[in-house]
C-alpha cells in the first residue's frame, strides 16, 4: 500500500481472520465493522466519516439490520478499510498498485503516452459509469424478517437490477460478480423471510431468476464456471416457477452458450429448447436473441445450413422489435450486436469473405468504451482475416484486441485471443506479428 492511510485501515492481521473474511465474501459489512471496533478499535463514527454512512446507520449495520448491496458503497468501503479488492470481489484498488519509476510498455507500439491514455480514458469510461448509476441507482429499504411486502416492491427492484446491469457495459466479470450475487442472494432471502401475495410472490421470483442470470454471466466472464451454471440453473427454476417463459428460456440459453464449448451436441439441444420454451409469442428481441445463441450452437458444431437459418429467424425477429415489449435485460440486442454475431458465426465456419465485411462494418460502429467485447469481437475479425491469409492484418487487429482489454476484470478476451495468437506464431518472423506476440507475452 502506498500513499495516505485512512484512520479507518484495517491491521494485515485482522483482515486474514477466517471471520472477517467470511463477511468480506458473503458482503455483511455489518459484522466487519463490528469486528473493526471490537479487534481494531475503530470506532463507529470514523467508519461513518470516512465511508461516507450516517452514524445510525452503521449501528443498525453492526447489530444485522440492513446491508450493503451497491457497487459504488461496497468500493468506498473498501477504500477506506484498505480491503483489497480481491477480497469483496472488485479488481485491485488504486492504492493497492505501488508506484513504478519506468514508463508502462505500449499495447500499440507508439510509447507510453498513448497507451497512458488509453488507460486514462478507460478509467474515464468506468468511472463515469459507476458515477452515473449512482445517480438513479433506487436505494431500496430491505423489508425485515417476517415483513409485509407491497405490491409494487418487485417493481422498484426489477428497476434497480436493470440499473445495475449497466455496469456490464464497462466491467468485467471480475469486477461486478460480487455486486450481482449479493443483489441475488438478498432477494432469495426476501422471498424466504418476508410475506406477501401470491402475486407478488411470483413477481419477486421472476425478479429473482433474471438477477441470477446477471449473477452467473458476471461469473462466467470472469472464469468461475461452475457458479454460473449453478446460477443459470436455479434461474431457471425460479422463471418456471414464476410462469417467466422469457426468462426460463434465456436461463437454457446461457447454459447452452457454456455447454457447446464442451458437448457441441448438448449446446445445439439446450439452444433449441430455449427458444422452444420462450414460445413464439415471446418480445421479438427475446427471439432474437434466443435464435442468435442457436445460431452459434450450430457454427461452432461446423453446422453451415442450421446456422444460417436460426440468423435468419433472428433477423425476422428483430425486425419486427417496436421497442415498446422489449425487457430491460436483451435491450442490448440491436442490428449492430446481430452483425457481430453473425461475422462471428461465419468465422467459426471458416467463411472469412463473408465474415470479414459484416465484422468491420459493425465494430465501426462499436464504441471502445465496451472494451471487453470489443476486443472479443476483434478477435473473431483477427480470426478471420487469418483464414484469408492476411497475416500482417491479423496482426495488427489482435494487437488492438490486447490494447483494449488490458485491465478489464475478465477472462474471456485472453481466452479468446489464444487460439489467434498461437496460429500467428507461425508467423513471427513478420514485425507486426513480433509485435502482436511481444505484447501478449507482457
Amino acid at each position: 500500500m502506498t500513499g495516505y492511510e485512512p484512520p479507518t485501515a484495517l491491521p494485515r492481521q485482522l483482515l486474514e481472520r477466517a471471520d472477517m473474511r467470511a463477511a468480506l465474501t458473503a458482503h455483511d459489512f455489518g459484522t466487519v465493522f463490528w469486528l473493526a471496533r471490537a479487534e481494531a478499535g475503530i470506532s463507529y463514527s470514523k467508519i461513518a466519516a470516512e465511508c461516507d454512512i450516517k452514524p445510525d446507520r452503521v449501528g443498525l449495520l453492526a447489530r444485522g439490520h440492513g446491508a450493503v448491496t451497491t457497487f459504488e458503497k461496497i468500493a468506498q468501503i473498501a477504500d477506506a478499510l484498505r480491503i483489497p479488492g480481491h477480497l469483496v470481489g472488485l479488481a485491485p484498488r488504486h492504492w493497492e498498485v505501488p508506484a513504478s519509476p519506468r514508463p508502462a510498455l505500449s499495447v500499440h507500439g507508439h510509447g507510453p503516452e498513448v497507451d497512458g491514455e488509453d488507460v486514462r480514458r478507460r478509467k474515464f469510461f468506468k468511472a463515469s459509469a459507476v458515477a452515473g448509476l449512482a445517480v438513479g441507482l433506487p436505494e431500496l429499504t430491505r423489508p425485515r424478517v417476517g415483513s409485509r411486502i407491497g405490491g409494487d416492491y418487485p417493481e422498484r427492484l426489477r428497476e434497480r437490477t436493470a440499473r445495475l446491469r449497466r455496469l456490464d457495459d464497462v466491467l468485467g466479470g471480475g469486477d461486478t460478480y460480487r455486486v450481482y450475487l449479493g443483489e441475488y442472494q438478498a432477494t432469495k432471502a426476501l422471498l424466504r423471510d418476508a410475506t406477501y401475495t401470491e402475486a407478488t410472490g411470483q413477481a419477486l421470483l421472476s425478479v429473482l431468476a433474471e438477477q441470477a442470470q446477471q449473477a452467473g454471466w458476471a461469473a462466467f466472464d470472469g472464469g468461475r464456471h461452475r457458479d454460473a451454471t449453478g446460477l443459470y440453473e436455479d434461474s431457471h427454476r425460479a422463471a418456471v416457477d414464476a410462469g417467466d417463459t422469457e426468462l426460463a428460456g434465456n436461463a437454457l440459453a446461457f447454459l447452452a452458450y457454456q455447454a457447446v464449448n464442451g458437448d457441441r451436441r448438448a449446446g445445439i439441444e439446450i439452444a433449441a429448447r430455449s427458444v422452444q420454451e420462450a414460445g413464439p409469442g415471446a418480445a421479438p428481441g427475446v427471439r432474437a436473441l434466443l435464435h442468435e445463441r442457436l445460431a452459434w450452437a450450430h457454427a461452432v458444431a461446423g453446422n453451415d445450413n442450421p446456422t444460417e437459418r436460426a440468423l435468419e429467424a433472428a433477423q425476422t425477429a428483430l425486425a419486427e422489435a417496436d421497442g415498446d415489449r422489449q425487457p430491460d435485460w436483451v435491450a442490448w440486442v440491436d442490428q449492430t450486436e446481430l452483425e457481430i454475431m453473425t461475422g462471428r458465426c461465419w468465422t467459426e465456419l471458416r467463411r472469412p469473405l463473408r465474415a470479414v465485411p459484416v465484422l468491420e462494418a459493425a465494430l465501426s460502429r462499436y464504441d471502445d468504451a465496451h472494451a471487453r467485447d470489443k476486443s472479443l469481437y476483434l478477435s473473431w475479425l483477427a480470426d478471420s482475416y487469418l483464414t484469408a491469409g492476411e497475416v500482417e492484418q491479423a496482426a495488427t487487429i489482435t494487437n488492438r484486441a490486447l490494447a483494449l482489454f488490458s485491465g478489464v476484470a475478465s477472462v474471456r478476451p485472453r481466452q479468446r485471443l489464444a487460439p489467434v495468437l498461437q496460429r500467428l506464431g507461425e508467423h513471427e518472423a513478420l514485425p507486426a506479428v513480433a509485435e502482436a506476440l511481444d505484447k501478449a507475452r507482457a
